[in-house]
């Protein structure tokens, strides 16, 4: 590739990068917030790579290519290396679409890690959980406390595909979106809306094997469905934020 095309992608790599990281709030589509300065630091890189190297273009041209003794010149881009510059436009102009049902569909569910106590619950009425705290109180609290309690989760919908009905779910990172795992709730008593509506959903966990216990199935008997907005931390399992 021509200088003046690896300069080019530099800059609109670093321009990416920063517009994304500093005026919006779409590089959470991709990677964990706490993973926003490196990105500003990688875009301010990037930048300064390329402005670096047209200065040093300007300065030192590099001598006219006369063909060599073949007479013909062997150093023109390959076509398919342009394909590099849409990573680059792409993050300026259409950023790709957040991850949704179809990778909740494919992505491996989150192992609930075992917890030893669970302090009582507020009376809050409904009690809004997260889906892990949902599934650990379904599975693992013996005393049953979240019996006949209505709580309300928030989500997005994943079909449940051959087997009929609809999931509540969260995508988590740990990192990036490479290396996303899915959290699931089963929901009962209600039509699934379109894939990836996010959802406030109120009920009752739906008696499926033995509460307290890993038989219990995480599911619930809604009595309400709401649409909400995406909250700004769509790829944790945290009660949903909204922006201020």
């Amino acid at each position: 590739m021509k200088r003046p095309v690896q300069t080019l992608l530099l800059a609109l790599m670093g321009i990416g990068l920063l517009h994304v990281a500093l005026f919006t709030d779409i590089y959470l589509r991709y990677v964990k917030a706490g993973l926003r300065p490196l990105l500003i630091g990688s875009g301010v890189v990037l930048l300064l790579l390329g402005l670096a190297a047209a200065v040093a273009r300007d300065r030192h041209p590099a001598p006219e290519d006369t063909g060599g003794e073949h007479g013909h010149d062997h150093t023109g881009t390959p076509r398919v290396a342009w394909l590099l510059c849409f990573p680059a436009l792409s993050l300026l102009l259409y950023a790709p679409p957040a991850l949704g049902a179809y990778t909740a569909a494919r992505a491996n569910d989150r192992p609930v890690a075992a917890q030893q106590g669970f302090a009582p619950l507020p009376a809050t009425s409904p009690l809004p959980l997260t889906l892990t705290d949902f599934t650990k109180r379904v599975r693992q609290d013996r005393s049953r406390a979240i019996a006949h309690r209505t709580v309300r989760l928030t989500g997005f919908v994943t079909p449940a595909g051959e087997e009929g009905g609809w999931y509540l779910t969260r995508i988590i990172f740990s990192c990036c979106a490479a290396d996303s795992q899915t959290v699931k709730v089963r929901m009962y008593g209600a039509e699934a809306p379109p894939a990836d509506t996010w959802l406030a959903v109120t009920g009752t966990w739906h008696p499926r094997g033995t509460l307290g216990t890993r038989t219990a199935q995480a599911a619930l008997d809604v009595r309400d469905v709401r649409p909400v907005a995406p909250p700004v931390n769509a790829y944790t399992d945290d009660l949903p934020l909204t922006p201020s």
